[in-house]
């Protein structure tokens, strides 16, 4: 019984996997300083730079997994003017869909202290705007391995079951 309930699982975690060579418009993170050390000091080297690494790590993921990343030379002047476009009322899947893509993906990191950071992913429809994947954690301290640890954490579990 405890065999085909597995399999079970599992085969609808296949039958629910993102399609390999689907057409993904990565629009990148943003960055929500809340905390006090943000209005005081403004924003930080390291900071920038883990934001460009967590970038990175979601688009090597993507292509590892047989996604196409879009060029979205197409929307940079549009997306320029957009600090977080994980929060941007459907400018995701409008800047999708004009690239042509199948997927919408965006996410972002808030610094809620130096000693807290959320951080979210989600996958979008480009055609229908509905969520697909999603997933938020908080991880403790502020360094390149938390940060990375955390986006890691979300790639495996909630877009690509490891």
């Amino acid at each position: 019984m405890l065999l085909a309930i597995l399999l079970l699982f599992n085969a609808s975690a296949l039958a629910d996997a993102i399609p390999r060579g689907s057409k993904v418009a990565f629009l990148g993170l943003g960055f929500v300083d809340l905390s006090t050390e943000g209005a005081y000091n403004g924003e930080r080297d390291d900071e920038t730079r883990r934001l460009v690494l967590l970038e990175q790590l979601v688009e090597k993921r993507f292509r590892d997994e047989g996604m196409v990343l879009v060029d979205i030379a197409p929307v940079s002047e549009k997306l320029a003017n957009i600090s977080n476009p994980g929060n941007c009322y459907g400018c995701d899947v409008r800047m999708a869909k004009t690239l042509g893509a199948d997927f919408a993906l965006a996410g972002a990191v808030h610094k809620i202290s130096n000693l807290v950071i959320s951080m979210n992913l989600f996958l979008r429809d480009a055609e229908t705007g509905k969520v697909l994947r999603a997933r938020a954690v908080d991880v403790r301290t502020n360094t390149d391995r938390s940060w990375s640890r955390g986006m890691n954490y979300i790639l495996k579990t909630a877009f690509f079951k490891e």
